[in-house]
């Protein structure tokens, strides 16, 4: 099979030919038809996460059909269209686990983090966590919906009942959730980069009543705000923008450092929370309001060798909406 591998941290990706892989029990071997790339991947490749298993083969919004199926599957065939997102496997017996909370699970597995991902022509998935996608819907369309979609949606759902609702990043997530927010009938505000007209011009063409730079309020304040840009300094932000009683939700794996803040804005009842991964019920979930919504994804399409160049438009706001890497 043919892999962006990355070697060790602070490494450029590296194109490499490598035997195909053999699923193993429960598991199922795909044929990678299209990848999303997600701002987790910056942090994979910027070694900005801990316990990073080098080498590694990053990717984590895969679409792909089924080429192989190891014992013990009887959830799938040879043939099936599914989706693998970032959470790849639970122990299934941890105190969260039983309560229901799989994503905060003590022994997990995360695709393109602890386990290899889909930027590859084949992976290996846990069957459990490879979600049927049936026959609807383009392969490079759907890749962003993997994690872009799915972490979106529990945001949104945590963000609760929100009439008015800030997005602060305007990227993969946050053009699917504005498009899944409207659809139910709120008002969405988006917040993008200082002076990024496109994105804000974007935002309004997919519904949003107001778009503005991260350091701009609208007149009205938000009944609450989710954070999908991975910069610490727009908690404060977020949090003067919300009312009493509204609700800041952190959306990324990963931020950099939450400035001090006064606990004035805080004060109120308003509440900050963070979103840890997804659960396999999260992904029933989505992938069936999805369609029902009308989601449209935005996407670029690059090939597998311009991984790194993709990234790096990634790191400095260069794609409007998603990339997808094709094998």
């Amino acid at each position: 099979m043919r892999a962006m591998v990355l070697p060790e941290r602070g490494s450029d990706l590296q194109l490499q030919q490598r035997p195909d892989p053999q699923p193993g029990e429960g598991e199922i071997r795909v044929a990678v038809s299209a990848c999303g790339v997600c701002r987790t991947d910056l942090h994979v490749v910027d070694g900005e996460l801990p316990d990073i298993k080098y080498p590694i083969i990053p990717g984590h919004e895969i679409v792909g059909r089924v080429d192989l199926v190891g014992s013990d599957v009887t959830t799938h065939r040879i043939g099936d269209r599914v989706g693998i997102p970032w959470l790849g496997h639970t122990c299934g017996v941890c105190r969260f686990c039983k309560e229901g909370m799989e994503n905060l699970c003590e022994r997990p597995l995360f695709t393109g983090y602890t386990r290899d991902g889909g930027f590859a022509s084949h992976t290996i998935a846990d069957a459990r966590y490879a979600f049927p996608l049936g026959e609807d819907g383009d392969d490079i369309s759907i890749a962003p919906l993997l994690c872009a979609g799915l972490i979106g949606w529990r945001s949104l759902v945590i963000a609760g009942s929100a009439e008015r609702l800030g997005i602060y990043g305007f990227g993969a997530a946050g053009h699917i959730i504005c498009q899944i927010a409207v659809w139910q009938g709120r008002s969405v505000y988006a917040f993008t980069r200082q002076g990024d007209l496109a994105a804000q011009e974007f935002a309004r063409q997919l519904g949003a009543v107001w778009a503005g730079g991260s350091d701009t309020r609208p007149e009205q304040a938000l009944d609450a705000a989710i954070i999908y840009a991975p910069a610490g300094e727009l908690v404060p932000a977020a949090l003067r923008a919300v009312r009493k009683g509204g609700r800041v939700v952190c959306a990324g794996i990963h931020m950099s450092d939450i400035p001090s803040f006064p606990y004035a804005i805080l004060w109120e009842e308003r509440q900050l929370v963070s979103v840890a991964n997804l659960t396999r019920q999260d992904g029933l979930d989505f992938l069936k309001i999805a369609p029902q919504a009308g989601v449209k994804t935005q996407t670029t399409a690059f090939p597998l060798e311009q991984a790194d160049d993709v990234l790096t438009r990634l790191r400095t706001g260069q794609i409007l909406g998603a990339a997808v890497l094709r094998p």
